[in-house]
């Protein structure tokens, strides 16, 4: 069965906003697991825009499913993953000027497989968000990763039908590269209601991690309906 992972870093954002304690992005997890999330994802920047060190600790030791921990490839990062011990890491790029994550890691950065070597003999499963570049999953493969998180970015921001078209079956062949290699298919970044339908057909993705999607619709719906409704897309 594909499983669903729930990022609520926009709940956070929002807390931040007013550098309050309101909404609880503890609360948010919560209501997720009970709603069908088979994950919680969060990303802690480093410049702390959202999610806080706080939180991470919190959900660990609250989380009733799997913590998912977005994390740029830095030793602070890295330290702190293996202190906390999130079940999985996936490895991103980040940029402080950025208002979200703008494509995939490029693998290529020193001591990368060193780095990934580190978080899995921690006990972490380490996963890492690349574009569906032939050339990024056979360096994931080399470098030791578990899962490989498809960044299915341009294909959510696409408007013309032969393009989208296009971009699924490249999205498609680099979902088979990853299965061949032995590695756990995830795909993620831009993903709704309407746009997941066509990849969940692929039949061949895992996991799909969402979150401004089911938080803007939670606005209107409430949270648990709106991990609910997603929850149907993905599994049917």
């Amino acid at each position: 069965m594909i499983e669903l992972g729930v990022n609520i870093d926009h709940v956070a954002t929002l807390r931040q906003a007013r550098l309050g304690i309101e909404p609880d992005p503890i609360y948010a997890a919560a209501i997720a697991e009970a709603n069908g999330a088979d994950q919680i994802t969060i990303h802690l920047r480093e410049d702390r825009r959202h999610i806080q060190l706080r939180d991470l600790k919190l959900l660990r030791e609250t989380i009733q499913t799997r913590l998912n921990l977005e994390m740029a490839v830095t030793d602070e990062i890295i330290t702190i993953a293996k202190s906390i011990k999130p079940d999985t890491v996936t490895l991103v790029p980040e940029k402080r000027e950025e208002l979200t994550t703008e494509g995939g890691l490029n693998l290529n950065i020193e001591g990368m497989k060193e780095k990934i070597a580190d978080l899995k003999n921690s006990g972490i499963e380490v996963s890492v968000f690349i574009e569906p570049s032939t050339e990024m999953i056979k360096l994931a493969d080399k470098l030791g990763a578990d899962a490989v998180e498809i960044h299915t970015g341009l294909y959510a921001n696409l408007k013309k039908q032969a393009e989208i078209e296009a971009e699924i079956k490249r999205i498609h062949k680099a979902c088979k590269l990853v299965k061949a290699a032995g590695m756990r298919v995830v795909a993620g970044h831009g993903l709704n209601y309407k746009n997941i339908v066509r990849l969940v057909e692929l039949n061949i993705i895992t996991e799909f991690n969402i979150g401004h999607s089911i938080i803007s619709r939670s606005i209107f719906t409430g949270l648990a309906e709106a991990v609910r409704e997603m929850k149907i897309l993905v599994t049917k």
